[in-house]
């Protein structure tokens, strides 16, 4: 079966190299076009996707994931809306291909540009999400890149039908279909394949939970992106705004509880203690379970292994702390390096929190699950990454991109 697999993966591999020569200068419009005709695709089969998704969503109960995993699974005609809107979304923008980012005349008579080209072929590997099949496929060819999407086996029926939509598209653009690759088999042996692919893949995104992205950081052989845990952290200042710290808390924390910019754990300034307790009582009220620090009452008490860890469930973390430095210090000791926010009136503490931390996404009186690619007006996301090498936050079109130099000079010659 390894064999099969291997010989499978190298065949998708050389469809994507070679797919990836022929969109490196495919013009915007038909790039525009494929997506605008995914979308219309995605919206016109919505009924055999939630068909599909049904199929899914069985799946899933069988294999015993969370609620809040099961949330992330699901796919309805909103959620399905959603997708298509962010298909447009991503169609519509700028193509980054051949963006001038600088250009500068030298002494020597030569003229230098450096512009934006594609990648080459990515590999994407998520979980759960079937949405993930439309951002990614969508960005990718945006970019003018070929991409070879492994999605999670719970979302096998969902994203091979997502999958044919985004080759519709490429077919009704007349781009190569190879342009946007599935892999078609839940064995897990196709991962282990992708992350050594040099001859093929030039970057490995992952988008899942510690354990995929770990695996991948320790295994792969192809440069990766790293979308790491979303341990998110929300400060509450003393000089807080009462009205908007309860708004923000609890929409961080319960609009969706299963995605990476959900709020995992709340710091609360020793002076607004009162406060923090009421907006810690209001989350229990609509059924969080509270883990709370010393001075603070939970549903139960904290211990040290909440502290840095990534729920993604109906639980937050709390614990008081002396000031904006306590903070800083405990998100220093424990963040991912995803997403961080504080709720201040005050200018310097914000900027304190804004200049001390380093996280991708860094947030002042505003909710976490902010922390999108979509809400950030790029249409849709590839994942957030969370290191510091070329990509940075959400991970977009433009982010999907390399450069290069184009030198033009009159015959010139170096003394």
């Amino acid at each position: 079966m390894s064999e099969d697999i291997t010989s499978m993966m190298t065949e998708i591999g050389r469809r994507a190299r070679d797919a990836a020569k022929v969109l490196a200068f495919a013009p915007a419009r038909a790039k525009e076009k494929a997506l605008l005709a995914a979308a219309d695709a995605c919206w016109d089969r919505r009924a055999e996707i939630t068909d599909a998704n049904q199929k899914d969503m069985a799946f899933g109960r069988d294999k015993g994931l969370s609620p809040a995993m099961m949330d992330r699974l699901m796919l309805d005609e909103d959620r399905i809306k959603g997708m298509c809107d962010g298909l447009r979304a991503v169609a519509r923008q700028n193509d980054p291909v051949g963006e001038v980012l600088e250009e500068w005349d030298r002494p020597s008579g030569l003229h230098i540009k450096r512009v934006r080209t594609p990648l080459g072929v990515i590999g994407v590997i998520y979980e759960s999400r079937p949405n993930v099949t439309a951002d990614a496929g969508a960005l990718c060819l945006k970019a003018g890149n070929a991409v070879i999407l492994r999605g999670g086996s719970e979302s096998f029926h969902s994203a091979g039908l997502i999958h044919a939509c985004l080759q519709d598209g490429l077919r009704a653009a007349g781009l190569p279909v190879d342009a946007i690759q599935r892999v078609p088999t839940r064995n897990r042996a196709a991962v282990s394949e992708m992350l050594t692919m040099t001859d093929y893949i030039d970057v490995i995104v992952p988008r899942g939970g510690k354990g995929l992205v770990g695996l991948v950081q320790r295994e792969a052989r192809v440069p990766v992106f790293a979308h790491l845990e979303g341990i998110v952290h929300i400060y509450i200042d003393k000089d807080a705004d009462p009205d908007k710290t309860a708004r923000v808390v609890m929409n961080a924390k319960t609009r969706r509880t299963g995605i990476c910019g959900a709020a995992e754990c709340l710091l609360i300034h020793r002076d607004t203690v009162i406060l923090g307790q009421k907006v810690l009582n209001d989350l229990m009220d609509a059924g969080v379970e509270v883990h709370a620090g010393d001075g603070l009452t939970g549903t139960i008490a904290a211990t040290e292994d909440d502290w840095g860890k990534e729920f993604l469930d109906s639980i937050i973390a709390a614990r008081i702390v002396d000031d904006v430095d306590g903070a800083i210090d405990h998100i220093n000791r424990y963040s991912s390096s995803h997403t961080d926010a504080i709720l201040t009136e005050n200018d310097a503490t914000a900027e304190r929190f804004f200049t001390r931390l380093d996280s991708a996404i860094l947030m002042r009186n505003a909710s976490t699950q902010f922390a999108d690619g979509g809400e950030f007006g790029m249409g849709a996301e590839i994942g957030i990454a969370t290191g510091k090498m070329h990509a940075r936050g959400p991970v977009g079109a433009a982010q999907l991109t390399s450069f290069k130099y184009l030198v033009e000079g009159d015959g010139t010659t170096r003394a």
